[in-house]
C-alpha cells in the first residue's frame, strides 16, 4: 500500500529520492541521510545521486542488494513487491528513481506502485 511520505524539510518532491529512501529505511533525519550520502560521494569522488554512493550508505548499515527476479520484467511492480513483503525494510531501485518499502507498505513523495522494480537492497534475516 502506498503511503505518501516526505522527509525533504522544505517540501522538495523531485531529485532527492535517494535520500527521501535512505532516510526511510536507516529510520534518520533527511538532513542525516544527506550528509551521510554526499560524505560517500565526497570519499569516492563521485556524486551523491549515484547509484553506487548512495547504495554505499545502506551497504555500510548492512543492507544487501539483488536483482529482482526476471520472471516477468514488465508486470512485477512496486505494488506486487509489497504484497510479497509483508515483512522488513527494502529500499526499491527502479532505473532512475529509489523508494523504500517497510511491512508491505511503499513510502515515496508520489505513488510509484505501478512502477517495476530493477533491484532491492534489504537486510538479511538473523
Amino acid at each position: 500500500m502506498y503511503i505518501e511520505y516526505n522527509s525533504n524539510p522544505v517540501g522538495v518532491k523531485v531529485g532527492d529520492c535517494a535520500v527521501r529512501a535512505v532516510a526511510k529505511a536507516l529510520g534518520t533525519t533527511w538532513e542525516r541521510a544527506y550528509v551521510m550520502i554526499c560524505d560517500a560521494g565526497y570519499k569516492m569522488a563521485n556524486m551523491p545521486s549515484s547509484d553506487a554512493v548512495w547504495g554505499a550508505v545502506l551497504r555500510q548499515h548492512g543492507f544487501y542488494r539483488s536483482a529482482i527476479p526476471n520472471n516477468c520484467p514488465d508486470c512485477y511492480t512496486a505494488e506486487d513487491f509489497c504484497r510479497d513483503h509483508p515483512y522488513g525494510i527494502y529500499v526499491l531501485g527502479f532505473g532512475g528513481h529509489v523508494a523504500t518499502v517497510v511491512d508491505g507498505d511503499l513510502y515515496d513523495s508520489w505513488d510509484s506502485s505501478q512502477e517495476i522494480p530493477v533491484y532491492v537492497w534489504f537486510k538479511k534475516e538473523v
